[in-house]
């Protein structure tokens, strides 16, 4: 069968109605393949013997409730010698179905969220991935097992040819290796959600990211090769039968070929989408797309469609319009462009991009090696450098863009609106929320509108250390203006140069307790003065969150209660009330008249309206414990479980970022007073176990927030003889710093690991066997910030300081010989 060597249009497939999400090739009929879309159907395509050399739909298959977003067949068997096809959706349900019933064979239930990746193994075995941050592992219709461990949406999975070894990638960034249901490595790299994986060989796989790279890794963790070319989101990459070329998809519009670990081939499509690709038997090449639209690329000559049909697909590729803000080009600038003369100079490489201007008109254009000339692809509708000055209209409102994001949870596209005024961060919080979509997405969301606004923002630079939810000049939960501070120390956990005026209310601040020098003429307490090799632990003062704009929070809970159900509205005289409390516990030092009982009672009731509107409340309380009235009042024994108990409803996984973050802030100053020191020490088990479940959320503040708390528990264990509180400390910040990656919350979490341990030869055994050191090693070349690295070498130090190693062990030698002489069994030690 003759080849050109390039791949052209075999045929274009138009039966699903929405996004095609997932393609697989058919063990059955010969040349057979699947798709899954989110018109909720699943749909078998058989190649039919037409002259058009298309295929035919054998039938469509239903069974989801909601958008299917992935598919895959498991292999024949004695039972089913046809195989069998698995659906994932966002119903959270898998369906079986038979090759030739449209209903399903049988639904496996279990997870909590979009089911969004399935692989199938030897003798049945199906794996499956989630938006719930699980892997889960069938057999026939039961769940055998679940693999937990990543800290973000499991996006792909894929079964080893070697039995028992599987793989999952996450939005955490990372691929974990799982063998008998425990993860056996981490492989860490890429700088984005891992979107898909594709196994090589027994010892080698693909993995492709948002990160727009393509990496090989070998099973024992090594990344062998580093693959670019993409400009956007790659969704999916697959392997051709020789185990060494693929194929790979994504949100830049394009299909590119790999051959001997070069791009050689890249085809652009009419469609923004490029969601997924499978290879078929004879080496054709099937993709499905969110134009609803499955095409098919092959090699072979007599199976290339029509001049026609190609002259058809290209003109219709001519025809689409590209935004440069998407990144499908790059940045560019429409004045430094070439004329159409450019285009008689040949393409260096095959995809290659060139931009033309024509008169007032911005084309694209691709080289195509086997036609030898640029072909169009597009017209650019805008530079991504400078800010056009049409307006959108979108829902009878003028904005500066209207985005078309997609989350990938399964549903449609959605419309993001967005003027260069607003804030970013603002921006991404109310689309999730209006939408009801998952807050991990608040980083992606607001990083695109950022990188596709380049050069457009207006107004003043967000405050440094600012919460992400407002942008400057508004209300941003748990902040507030930083004191202007002359020159002298630099806090270790906020890095900021900080005077030191004796505020009551701050006893425990990290504005009133520096926790190291500076240098030379600054300040040093000499109670926490540490020799030179330790100056960051034992941390044992509260570390608390101070700052505050009371003008801002009041502004917010008046403009918030405006809009609150008649039931939960909020009288003025309350909204008075509440000023002056915050006021009251604000951080000036002119003299005010302290808070009342009747203010804190009102305080109280207001900390319970709904979790959409009750963040500002959260605010002031979270300001307000930090009074010693306020304290004692809302953390004294016959209140305190109460509250205890409310700031633990609002941490819930499942809940909102702002409300989970102001909660974890409140527990954390609550350590300011005796009284809720004492509250959280009796419910520590509780509080710990619950903000533990915190590190799954891709939120920085709240894992600084988590971070915070365990280093106050940390702090008050530390001159006490409490093995479990300290066991429970450990393993939460182990635990931690397993999924969280913001350095100031890794900073915290290694001061708290230093303070729970020090002074304390049980506790330092017990980290070791928590496998802390290895944690430690982790962060310690992290040159920014440096505390970091410093944090780490006072780890090993601190340790070393108080007992070596060999110390260790002649002093229990000692005790062993002393037990031997009278007679005591002796139980042998091994000192790591």
């Amino acid at each position: 069968m003759a080849s050109s060597n390039s791949y052209k249009l075999r045929c274009s497939i138009p039966g699903h109605e929405m996004d095609v999400r997932g393609l697989a090739s058919a063990v059955f009929p010969e040349g057979a393949f699947v798709s899954v879309s989110r018109d909720r159907t699943g749909r078998v395509w058989v190649p039919n013997s037409s002259p058009d050399q298309g295929f035919t739909e054998m039938h469509c298959m239903s069974g989801h409730s909601n958008f299917v977003s992935c598919v895959c067949i498991i292999a024949p068997s004695e039972t089913y010698p046809r195989g069998l096809i698995a659906t994932g959706g966002n119903d959270n349900n898998i369906c079986v179905f038979t090759m030739d019933q449209p209903q399903p064979l049988f639904i496996l239930k279990g997870h909590k969220n979009t089911v969004c990746t399935l692989s199938s193994g030897k003798f049945g075995t199906l794996l499956s991935g989630s938006w719930d941050t699980t892997a889960k592992v069938w057999l026939n219709e039961k769940c055998m097992m679940t693999l937990e461990g990543h800290s973000a949406a499991v996006w792909a999975v894929v079964i080893l040819p070697e039995q028992g070894l599987m793989l999952s990638g996450s939005a955490d960034k990372t691929i974990k290796l799982w063998k008998a249901g425990r993860c056996e490595k981490t492989f860490t790299g890429h700088e984005d959600c891992v979107r898909g994986l594709a196994v090589i060989s027994n010892t080698e796989f693909f993995s492709c990211s948002n990160d727009t790279s393509i990496r090989r890794w070998l099973v024992t963790g090594e990344c062998v090769q580093v693959y670019y070319s993409h400009t956007n989101y790659i969704y999916s990459v697959a392997v051709f039968p020789n185990n060494q070329d693929f194929i790979s998809t994504g949100e830049d519009r394009t299909l590119r070929i790999w051959k001997q670990g070069e791009c050689t081939q890249t085809i652009r499509l009419p469609a923004q989408s490029v969601w997924c690709c499978c290879i078929l038997p004879n080496g054709d090449i099937a993709i499905g797309a969110s134009d609803g639209i499955i095409r098919v690329f092959t090699e072979a000559e007599d199976r290339m469609a029509s001049a026609e049909d190609l002259q058809a697909f290209e003109d219709e590729l001519s025809k689409t319009t590209i935004d440069p803000k998407t990144g499908d080009l790059g940045d560019i600038k429409i004045e430094d462009l070439p004329g159409r003369e450019h285009l008689n100079e040949p393409g260096n490489r095959d995809g290659q991009t060139r931009l033309i201007k024509d008169g007032q008109k911005v084309e694209a254009y691709q080289w195509s090696v086997s036609d030898g000339r640029w072909m169009k692809i597009g017209d650019v509708v805008g530079g991504s450098n400078e800010q056009t000055s049409k307006s959108v209209m979108y829902e009878g409102k003028e904005y500066d863009y209207v985005f078309t994001i997609d989350v990938n949870e399964g549903g449609p596209s959605m419309k993001l609106p967005y003027n260069v005024a607003e804030d970013p961060w603002l921006t991404a919080h109310n689309f999730l929320q209006k939408n009801d979509l998952s807050p991990m997405f608040l980083d992606q969301v607001a990083n695109f509108i950022i990188q596709n606004t380049k050069g457009h923002e207006v107004g003043p630079a967000q405050p440094a250390g600012g919460d992400p939810f407002t942008g400057s000049g508004r209300y941003i939960p748990g902040s507030g203006p930083n004191p202007s501070a002359p020159v002298g120390v630099a806090d270790p956990f906020t890095g900021e140069h900080l005077c030191f005026v004796f505020n009551p209310l701050m006893l425990h601040s990290l504005v009133y307790t520096p926790l190291y020098s500076a240098g030379g003429g600054a300040y040093s307490s000499a109670a926490l003065r540490q020799t030179a090799t330790n100056i960051y632990f034992p941390k044992t003062d509260g570390v608390t969150f101070e700052q505050a704009s009371v003008p801002q929070i009041i502004a917010k809970l008046k403009e918030l209660n405006g809009g609150a159900p008649q039931e939960h509205k909020l009288s003025e005289e309350i909204l008075e009330s509440l000023d002056r409390l915050l006021v009251s516990v604000s951080e000036a030092t002119s003299p005010k008249p302290p808070p009342t009982i009747q203010q804190v009672n009102l305080l109280w009731k207001a900390s319970h309206w709904p979790e959409d509107i009750v963040f500002p409340v959260l605010d002031i309380m979270r300001l307000a414990v930090r009074h010693p009235l306020v304290n004692e009042s809302l953390c004294g024994e016959a209140e305190g479980v109460q509250l205890c108990n409310h700031l633990l409803s609002l941490m819930r996984p499942e809940g909102r970022p702002a409300n989970q973050m102001l909660a974890l802030r409140t527990l954390c100053n609550c350590f300011s007073g005796r009284h809720g020191r004492a509250l959280l020490m009796a419910q520590r088990e509780t509080v710990l176990s619950r903000a533990a479940d915190l590190a799954t959320v891709c939120n920085k503040n709240i894992h600084i927030a988590l971070a915070t708390l365990v280093l106050n528990y940390a702090g008050c264990l530390h001159s006490q003889p409490d093995l479990e509180g300290k066991a429970q400390c450990l393993s939460v910040a182990s635990r931690a710093l397993e999924t969280v990656q913001d350095k100031e919350a890794v900073f915290r979490l290694l001061v708290a690991l230093g303070t729970t341990v020090a002074s304390d030869q049980t506790a330092q055994d017990l980290a070791r066997s928590l496998g802390v050191n290895s944690q430690i090693s982790k962060y310690s070349s992290v040159s920014d910030p440096s505390k970091v690295a410093e944090c780490c070498h006072s780890c090993k130090m601190h340790r070393g300081h108080t007992r070596s190693p060999e110390l260790l062990v002649n002093n229990f030698r000692v005790v062993i010989e002393k037990k031997l002489a009278v007679g005591v069994v002796a139980v042998a030690f091994s000192c790591s």
